[in-house]
């Protein structure tokens, strides 16, 4: 699936606004997410942020199921 990220963009290897993303569901809760580092990481369903609360997130909206 892709999916875009609509939101404050964070990290070097994170997350930037208005990017589309290859991703998997991985649970209720989380997307397996191909990130700006090019690595596979989980990011939350509603309002994907960093752990160290250095942005305040976003959220995703599904391009491709």
């Amino acid at each position: 699936m892709k999916l875009k990220y609509i939101g404050e963009s964070f990290g070097v290897d994170g997350l930037t606004d208005g990017k589309v993303y290859e991703a998997s569901i991985e649970d209720d809760d989380y997307y397996r997410v191909i990130d700006d580092s090019d690595e596979d990481y989980l990011y939350a369903r509603e309002n994907p942020a960093p752990l160290d609360e250095s942005s305040k997130g976003g959220r995703w909206e599904i391009v491709e199921q």
